[in-house]
């Protein structure tokens, strides 16, 4: 073997040794920090983890038990909650549809070699970055102690994580966007929308709507978790039947079932349309 090809095989062993060392130095700093804040979470619960660990599956029984004993009011129970479910999903539609509306503008206005104002994106981005960063649940109880309980605090809220969460992804995608239609029609005198509108968003929409189909169902997630804060759907009905405890395990039971088959349900029609949309693109 030549001495260059030794030198090389003694530089590529010394990076993998150091590679190795690197990830091995980071692995235990990261389970130290995840012992420490367990730890820290366990001494400051008020029941401690390990204490509470065998009791883990008694509210589960409790529910189905007595789920199992109403078994007869359960239809009932599905077709009452059923409108909050309803609910529920059109919070969850009008948030994704008003966020990927905002999404699209915000990315296009991001996007090197698209943006309006070229100068402007570094700012742009960082309201995305800003608007992804705030949790639903915080806005929304901001929303709530100005506008009151109910469905358009949830809205609202769910939208404007939309616009920074979708705003990333459209982004993403415009980077990849051909330049030549877009180049074609400001050479005839069309103006930034509609070079917008004719030479990037035709080749970008299935990829938009793929990534809107799977925020939706997202948002449906984040929609009943937000009705535990008031926030109105199905959530709020969820967080009164388990609040009042004992004898109405069963309400709990129906709205669980329901909650389970809408989000099956979404995410397989979401995910038909999707493949379908991708699969037209290739």
């Amino acid at each position: 073997m030549s001495p260059s090809a030794l030198d090389t095989r003694a530089s590529y062993l010394a990076q993998t040794h150091r590679k190795r060392l690197y990830s091995g130095i980071m692995l235990v700093l990261l389970v130290a920090m995840l012992c420490g804040g367990f730890i820290t979470a366990d001494e400051r619960n008020a029941g401690g983890f390990w204490d509470g660990l065998p009791h883990v599956l008694d509210f589960p029984a409790e529910v189905l038990g007595e789920a199992a004993q109403k078994i007869t009011l359960l239809p009932a129970h599905l077709v009452a909650f059923f409108p909050s479910l309803v609910e529920t999903i059109n919070i969850a539609a009008a948030a994704t549809l008003a966020g990927a509306i905002a999404a699209v503008f915000l990315a296009l206005l991001s996007t090197r070699g698209l943006a309006r104002w070229p100068r402007m994106i570094p700012v742009f981005r960082r309201m995305s970055d800003i608007m992804r960063a705030i949790p639903e649940i915080v806005i929304a109880l901001v929303l709530i102690f100005i506008l009151g309980g109910g469905p358009v605090p949830a809205m609202i809220a769910i939208a404007f994580h939309t616009v920074g969460a979708l705003g990333k992804l459209f982004s993403e995608v415009t980077e990849n966007a051909d330049l030549k239609p877009v180049e074609g029609l400001g050479s005839v005198g069309a103006s930034w929308m509609q070079r917008m509108w004719l030479g990037v968003i035709p080749q970008v929409s299935p990829n938009f709507i793929s990534y809107a189909l799977l925020r939706f169902e997202i948002n449906i997630r984040a929609s009943a978790i937000l009705g535990f804060v008031g926030a109105g759907g199905i959530g709020y009905d969820l967080r009164n039947a388990i609040s009042w405890g004992q004898g109405k395990y069963d309400e709990a039971a129906a709205i669980f079932i329901l909650l389970f088959l809408a989000i099956v349900a979404v995410d397989q029609l979401s995910s038909l349309l999707r493949n379908k949309l991708v699969g037209d693109t290739k």
